[in-house]
């Protein structure tokens, strides 16, 4: 029986999606299942593989179609191993994802971090269109990151390369949960906005955003953009700091990958071109001009689909 089919699995904290995909990308099925958190998530992948053998079994497939399987899962993943060293917010410690995956299925697991994999996904079926060279920056509840480097992800020596996330960009700054301070983490992702819009509110500055807070009970980063569109000269320079600091941060980054393409994903990218043009402008101004020049942004394609896509993508790139 030919093997024509992959497998990909995106594990967080809230839910676990799984799709099937055609070696071409193309998907035959896409489901999620809630993540079990109890017992420190031991339960998490016979979950998913029992989900997976109702999904092959309604749709009358045979495993033996499944080349295999790509997993992403939050935390510092062994690439070489496929153990999850830590996971914070589902409970793993050195978690030996990859082989009970494999003992339970009975089929080729290939484990890597979701920002990874969402890297992986988003260049192989999203805005990355294949390039050799790219970075992918996620803007949300935190900051993910992901380089291809000549075609291949970069795990790093113990599973920690490209944790963009975690570049210091304030000496001072705030807190982050990493246990430092002052990280990009804390800046731009969306709950980096928030924290800052939350300061000028308290200095007594963008008074549409106080409004905002009074009549919907909090703030969020798409009030921040929308009331920068609206005029507001203090939530646009909110956005002109977070610009500066990324853009900063992502020209050190291309000096050294020199990537064809930098693909922005998350929620704070809704904001697109009001997030994107500034950006470039703090890229260009640190960064090399042949670097710059080479280079392209984008808005991420996949959004919430990036890590399946991914998963799926690392069988076919191993088989």
């Amino acid at each position: 029986m030919e093997k024509d089919l992959l497998i990909g699995i995106d594990i967080g904290g809230t839910t676990v999606k799984n799709a099937i995909f055609t070696k071409a990308g193309e998907i035959v099925a896409k489901w999620e299942i809630p993540t079990d958190l109890t017992n420190q998530g031991a339960s998490v992948p016979a979950d998913t593989w029992a989900s997976i053998e109702n999904k092959l079994a309604e749709l009358d497939i045979s495993k033996d179609r499944c080349l295999g399987m790509g997993v992403g899962a939050p935390g510092f993943i062994e690439p070489e191993t496929g153990k999850v060293a830590i996971a914070v917010n589902i409970g793993w410690k050195n978690f030996a994802l990859k082989s009970i995956f494999e003992e339970i299925s009975g089929l080729q697991v290939y484990v890597e971090n979701d920002a990874n994999i969402a890297a992986l996904g988003e260049n192989w079926k999203g805005s990355g269109n294949q390039v050799k060279n790219m970075i992918a920056v996620t803007l949300g509840t935190g900051v993910g990151g992901g380089i291809i480097a000549n075609g291949q992800i970069i795990s790093g020596a113990n599973g920690t390369g490209a944790e963009i996330g975690h570049i210091t960009v304030e000496e001072d700054g705030a807190y982050c949960n990493c246990g430092r301070y002052g990280c990009l983490e804390t800046v731009t992702s969306a709950t980096g906005i928030v924290r800052q819009a939350e300061e000028l509110i308290a200095e007594g500055k963008a008074d549409p955003l106080l409004q905002r807070k009074e009549k919907n009970g909090a703030i969020t980063t798409k009030d921040v953009f929308e009331v920068a569109a609206e005029g507001d000269t203090d939530c646009q320079s909110l956005i002109d700091h977070v610009s500066e600091v990324l853009g900063s941060s992502l020209a050190m980054l291309a000096i050294i990958t020199n990537p064809a393409k930098i693909v922005i994903g998350g929620g704070v990218s809704k904001a697109g071109a009001q997030l994107l043009e500034p950006l470039k402008v703090a890229f260009e101004k640190h960064t090399l001009p042949r670097t710059n020049e080479a280079c392209e942004f984008e808005i991420a394609q996949l959004g919430n689909d990036a890590g399946v896509y991914g998963g799926a993508y690392l069988v076919l790139q191993n088989s």
